[in-house]
């Protein structure tokens, strides 16, 4: 039997995407942010789309309008876990996005649930009474911390899944047996973006600064990315042979390729990042502002790690 899922917390749809991908059917989706179901209304026109804030959702009359369903997957608002916010004051409110998906749980009581969220949410002093609860509605709760990378996706991205089952544990979720996907595997090289040069009198001085860190290592004859925002202990910079660092809903990468008249440098374009997080070449990307599909993106879950967790619970439905 196919899968019927309900996704909360939608966003771009990279978990719909990887659920879909796995075979199920996503009948209705809720998100708060316009641009956010705007684009997933393009790309699952199949789809009820609710643009909505999700605690004035009743799950009873959903439940009245779309039937049963076999899943939940849910990605609740991460900000206020995420290290990125910093020393910055947390928002209580927003964490607390987390016990919608219980509030929905025990209208739908689906065979499964699945949570995507970032790492720290671990650390937040409500995060076991949320996993109590799902235990006391009767769900088996397995965390796992999987790395997007290990699951054919050019970009090093590590974030926790709680996965829960009604119908026995759901088992360990499997990397894919491929080689790590480099940068370099989602930037254009063909020249459809326009650069800059590098070393203007424009340029932040801690921007000039990471490319001369990554020149001093490798040449002025190779590129390179820079690394903005946020200490990543490896000097601002990486190269694009190896899997991109973890995207984020700001500009946090720039691409340095060497010419004939010197180092020019651009940010690295939406299409880019949306390959960089494995959605397809067929997803659309064609609502809002640059810097909102930049946040799109980085507020996304890779489809491929939502397809191989989704292909992990259909097997227990055979």
């Amino acid at each position: 039997m196919r899968i019927r899922a309900l996704d909360l917390f939608h966003g771009a749809g990279g978990s719909s995407i990887g659920a879909r991908m796995a075979g199920t059917k996503i009948v209705a989706a809720i998100d708060n942010w316009n641009i956010a179901s705007l684009a997933y209304s393009s790309n699952f026109p199949e789809t009820k789309v609710i643009n909505e804030d999700i605690k004035k959702v009743s799950p009873k009359r959903l439940h009245e309008i779309i039937g049963d369903i076999d899943l939940i997957l849910a990605s609740p608002e991460c900000t206020n876990h995420s290290c990125a916010k910093g020393a910055a004051v947390r928002c209580e409110n927003s964490r607390m996005t987390a016990f919608q998906v219980i509030r929905f749980t025990k209208e739908f009581m689906p065979k499964w649930v699945v949570i995507e969220n970032v790492i720290q949410m671990r650390s937040w002093d409500r995060h076991l009474e949320l996993v109590d609860r799902l235990q006391k509605l009767g769900y088996y709760v397995r965390e796992e911390i999987l790395n997007a990378q290990d699951f054919g996706v050019p970009q090093s991205r590590r974030r926790l899944f709680l996965l829960c089952s009604q119908i026995g544990e759901i088992g360990c979720v499997k990397k894919q047996k491929k080689e790590l996907k480099p940068a370099c595997s989602v930037i254009d090289m063909n020249g459809n973006y326009s650069y800059t040069p590098l070393f203007s009198p424009k340029r932040a001085v801690a921007t000039i600064q990471r490319a001369e860190r990554a020149i001093s290592l490798i040449g002025t004859k190779e590129p390179f990315l820079i690394v903005y925002y946020g200490t990543d202990g490896s000097g601002g910079w990486q190269p694009i042979d190896r899997p991109l660092r973890t995207v984020t809903t700001i500009d946090r990468f720039a691409f340095v390729k060497p010419t004939t008249t010197g180092l020019m440098m651009r940010m690295l374009q939406p299409e880019e990042l949306k390959a960089a997080m494995g959605f397809p070449e067929t997803y659309r990307l064609q609502v809002g502002t640059r810097r909102e599909k930049v946040k799109l993106m980085g507020n996304a879950v890779c489809p491929p790690v939502m397809k191989s967790i989704v292909k992990t619970i259909s097997r227990m439905n055979r």
